[in-house]
C-alpha cells in the first residue's frame, strides 16, 4: 500500500456487514473516501482514507462479546488517527432487551469521554430516504410503527416495542433521554442547548427525533464536537461537512470511483424480510433459482453440491441461490430445528457455495441479508472493501482490495427495490443504468 496522504478523521464501528456498507455509502456520497474492513485488521499499517468503517458481526451475539469486539475496533481506529467515532446499528434498531446497542454505546463512551461535556451520545437510527423516521421517540417504518412493520416477526431480533427511549433504557445502565422533534426543527443551537440540559440532568444517551434529511444534518452539525455518535447511516449525512468546515478533509467528487471487475456473477439470499421476499419473487418469475432447504441440510443431504451443480448447469447465466421464506415458514423451521441452529445451517451453506463459486471463477456477488453477508464475505476471504456508488438507498456497490478483486453488493434484508438483484448485477459489472 502506498504511503498515505490522508489520515482518516472518522472511525466507524458497525454491528453487521451490510450496515457497514450502508454507512460507508452515505459517507462516500458526502465526498469522503471510505474504506471498509471486515473485522478488526491485524495490521497497523496506516490507511489512506477520510473514513474507516470496521464491519463486525456483533448484532446478535452475547452483549459482553459485542462490547469486547467493539472496543477492539475502537482501539484500532484510534491507532489509525481517527478523531471522531460512530457506532452504527440498524435503522430498525434491531436488538433485544439485553442489548447490544446500549451496552456497546456505554462501553464506547466509557473509553472515549475525558470530561463531562464529552460523556454523551445521541442514538438516532432514522433513515427518511428508506422511510425510517422517529417522532416522540417512536420509530416508524413508513406509516407503521416499528411493532407493526413486520419487524415484530424478525427471527433473531423481533422488535415489538416502537418506543426507542424505553427499548434503550432497558438495555442501558445510564439514564436515557429524548431530543424531541420541535427541538431538532429549531436548529443546531437548540439541539446543543438540549444536549447540555440533558447532560445536566444525568442523561448519557438520548434518542433523537428525525423526520427529514434536514433534521439529520442538524443533528450531525450539533454533534460535531462529541467524540461518539450512534445511530443508523442516516445521521452520518451531516458529518462530512463538519470535517470540511474544520479543514480536515477536502471536497472530493471522485470518492465513489471503483476499478472495473469482470467475471461471472451469483446472487445469494438468506434474509426472510419482506423486501427480500419480494426481490426473490421478482427474480424467480423469469430467472433460474435454487432454494436451499434448512431441513434438508439438517438431514445431511448434499444441498451445497446440488446448488453448485445448478450454478454450473446455467453458466454463464447468473442464478439465485436462496433460503428466503415467509415468516410462518421460518417460524416452523425454527421450532423444528432451533433458532440458532436453523440460521447457522443456512449461513454455512450459502457461505460454502460462495467460496466454491469463487474458486470456479465467479467474481461478482450480490448478497441479501446481514448475517448471510457476514458469512459470505468471511468465506470469500475478504479483508477490505472500497466503497462505490449506491445501487439503491443504503446499498452501495463495493470492490475488494487485493490481487484478484471481487465486486460485491451486500444488502440489508429490509433494503432495496423489488428489482434490486438485476440492478445490482448491472452495477457490479460497472454499469450505472
Amino acid at each position: 500500500m502506498q504511503t498515505p496522504t490522508q489520515r482518516p478523521v472518522l472511525g466507524c464501528i458497525a454491528d453487521d456487514f451490510t450496515g457497514a456498507t450502508d454507512l460507508a455509502s452515505t459517507l462516500v456520497r458526502g465526498g469522503m473516501r471510505t474504506i471498509q474492513t471486515i473485522g478488526v485488521p491485524v495490521s497497523a499499517e496506516p490507511i489512506d482514507a477520510d473514513a474507516l468503517v470496521v464491519a463486525l458481526k456483533s448484532r446478535t451475539i452475547e452483549a459482553a462479546d459485542a462490547v469486547a469486539q467493539s472496543l477492539a475496533a475502537l482501539e484500532w481506529l484510534r491507532a489509525q488517527g481517527c478523531r471522531q467515532f460512530f457506532f452504527k446499528y440498524c435503522s430498525t434498531f434491531d436488538s433485544t432487551d439485553a442489548g447490544n446497542i446500549g451496552p456497546v454505546a456505554e462501553a464506547l463512551l466509557d473509553a472515549l469521554a475525558t470530561n463531562d461535556a464529552e460523556n454523551f451520545a445521541i442514538a438516532c437510527p432514522a433513515f427518511p430516504e428508506n422511510k425510517r423516521t422517529i417522532y416522540r421517540g417512536h420509530l416508524f417504518v413508513g406509516d407503521a410503527l416499528l411493532s407493526e412493520s413486520g419487524m415484530e416477526n424478525h427471527p433473531l431480533t423481533p422488535m415489538r416495542d416502537p418506543n426507542l427511549v424505553r427499548v434503550l433504557q432497558r438495555q442501558s445502565k445510564s439514564k436515557v433521554g429524548l431530543i424531541a422533534s420541535e427541538t431538532v426543527a429549531a436548529g443546531e443551537a437548540a439541539v446543543r442547548n438540549a444536549i447540555a440540559q440533558l447532560r445536566a440532568d444525568g442523561v448519557r444517551l438520548a434518542i433523537a427525533d428525525a423526520l427529514t434529511d434536514a433534521d439529520l444534518r442538524t443533528l450531525g452539525a450539533a454533534c460535531a464536537d462529541l467524540p461518539l455518535i450512534t445511530g443508523g447511516s442516516g445521521v452520518a449525512i451531516g458529518l462530512p461537512e463538519n470535517f470540511r468546515r474544520a479543514g480536515l478533509i477536502e471536497s472530493n467528487d471522485k470518492a465513489a470511483d471503483l476499478p472495473a471487475v469482470d467475471g461471472a456473477a451469483l446472487v445469494l439470499a438468506g434474509s426472510a424480510s419482506k423486501a427480500t421476499n419480494a426481490q426473490v419473487a421478482e427474480w424467480i418469475e423469469s430467472k433460474p433459482a435454487y432454494r436451499v432447504d434448512p431441513r434438508a441440510l439438517s438431514r445431511g443431504e448434499k444441498v451445497v453440491d446440488a446448488a453448485l451443480a445448478f450454478i454450473d448447469g446455467h453458466a454463464p447465466q447468473p442464478v439465485l441461490i436462496y433460503a428466503t421464506a415467509t415468516p410462518d415458514e421460518v417460524k416452523a423451521v425454527q421450532q423444528e430445528l432451533g433458532v440458532a441452529a436453523a440460521g447457522k445451517l443456512v449461513e454455512d451453506a450459502l457461505a460454502a457455495i460462495a467460496g466454491e463459486a469463487k474458486a470456479r471463477g465467479v467474481r461478482r456477488f450480490v448478497v441479501a441479508g446481514g448475517e448471510t453477508s457476514g458469512a459470505v464475505v468471511q468465506a470469500l476471504g475478504v479483508d477490505m472493501l472500497q466503497i462505490g456508488p449506491p445501487i439503491d438507498p443504503g446499498v452501495p456497490v463495493t470492490v475488494t482490495i487485493g490481487e484478484t478483486p471481487l465486486a460485491l453488493a451486500l444488502k440489508s434484508g429490509n433494503f432495496g427495490a423489488r428489482d434490486f438483484f438485476a440492478k445490482a448485477l448491472r452495477y457490479t459489472a460497472g454499469e450505472r443504468a
